[in-house]
């Protein structure tokens, strides 16, 4: 144990809940290390609510329990961290499925300046058992596949749970989940953040316990995934919006004005009103990223930020939103109208349904896509009430 006047260096933090049975052999695996090492450091296990007596087990095994009442895997890994007192930490499950003896590769690239030292599980070796084959070869692979290409992150294994980071460079992230996910935020904004980020092989080997993980594969893979999506609304809203958008909005004027033939395929009402309904989602998509992407850095989420995206958002307002979605609104309303007289003038009388649905077809998506316009700007306005009542 460290005196009182030494500086720690590392903090080992684990996070805990009813892991009676392997948490003795975790701490002493740690406190091992550090005796061996030479580094001055410091054991800590976060309590997230155990009933089975971990938290006597791990005080009689010198290490300090810092109890955090917040539910869930992220919210106690985020109390261990912030009670830690180490220049560096290094978090592991207290299962006994990670070696705590062997951090040397962690503390050497810690040392050498790097932010965030992710262990690799695939490079290192995955014992016989010791992951379930879903996760080995589906819903690791998978989401740390997409976790690469959405971020551009040099990560092999996002999920990985011994990694080490520099305390504060971690903290500054300002990390927000409370679940399984939390795993995925590091990663996330380390990499967005600019921090140096790296990785060192590591193993896994079958855990200790003799209960069922408190991991639930689908319900926290989609959490996952869903953390990883929604955090990049690029990816996944305004680029294929925006293409939908484009290829609705033009194809629905184009028939407008009359049936399009290409070679042997024509188009005509039925092709514009589904065309018309493309224009409508994809529309929607795209004001779905910006509100996200406005939602997220409001609430903390620090997305890297464009120019071309704050030239919008100082643009983007309810007033503008309002006036925009109303004269978008009022064109399809002048469209209707100017059709109804047309009615009118015949006395009423039945007209041709394909020539009068594709004018009609125009001036609902237009009616349609003004009011999402202005109900997109209400929500906004919306965002920027709660923001200044929090100040």
């Amino acid at each position: 144990m460290p005196t009182s006047t030494e500086a720690i260096e590392l903090s080992i933090v684990m996070p805990c809940l009813n892991e009676a049975e392997t948490l003795a052999t975790c701490i002493d695996k740690a406190q091992g290390y550090l005796a061996r090492s030479g580094v001055v450091g410091e054991v800590v296990v976060a309590d997230n609510g155990s009933t089975d007596g971990s938290q006597d087990i791990a005080r009689a095994h010198g290490a300090r329990v810092v109890d955090v009442p917040a539910k869930g895997y992220g919210s106690a890994l985020l109390g261990g961290i912030e009670a830690a007192r180490g220049e560096y930490v290094i978090m592991g499950d207290a299962d006994d499925s990670y070696d705590f003896s062997r951090l040397d590769p962690f503390v050497e690239r810690l040392r050498a300046g790097d932010e965030l030292v992710m262990g690799n599980r695939f490079k290192g070796g995955i014992a016989e058992g010791a992951m379930p084959p879903l996760h080995k070869y589906l819903g690791n692979p998978v989401l740390s596949w997409i976790g690469r290409v959405l971020f551009r992150s040099p990560i092999g294994d996002f999920h990985c749970g011994l990694r080490g980071f520099n305390r504060r460079s971690i903290l500054n992230l300002h990390l927000q989940t409370t679940g399984m996910e939390f795993a995925s935020e590091v990663v996330v904004k380390s990499t967005l953040g600019g921090l140096r980020v790296s990785e060192v092989p590591t193993t896994l080997d079958k855990d200790g316990r003799s209960r069922p993980p408190h991991l639930r594969s689908w319900r926290d893979g989609w959490r996952h995934l869903r953390f990883l999506l929604i955090f990049s609304p690029r990816w996944l809203f305004l680029i294929p919006g925006a293409v939908a958008f484009f290829i609705g909005l033009l194809g629905t004027l184009f028939i407008s004005f009359g049936p399009i033939i290409l070679g042997d395929v024509g188009f005509d009402v039925s092709s514009q009103v589904y065309l018309a309904a493309l224009t409508v989602v994809g529309y929607q998509s795209v004001l779905f990223a910006i509100l996200t992407k406005i939602y997220a850095q409001h609430e903390g989420f620090r997305i890297p930020r464009s120019r071309n995206f704050d030239r919008l958002e100082r643009r983007i307002s309810l007033e503008s939103s309002a006036l925009v979605g109303l004269a978008i609104f009022v064109i399809g309303l002048a469209i209707a109208i100017w059709q109804f007289s047309m009615w009118a003038a015949s006395g009423f009388g039945a007209l041709d349904p394909s020539t009068t649905l594709r004018t009609a077809v125009l001036a609902a998506l237009l009616m349609m896509l003004g009011a999402q316009t202005i109900m997109a700007g209400m929500f906004l306005g919306v965002l920027n009430v709660g923001l200044k009542r929090n100040r």
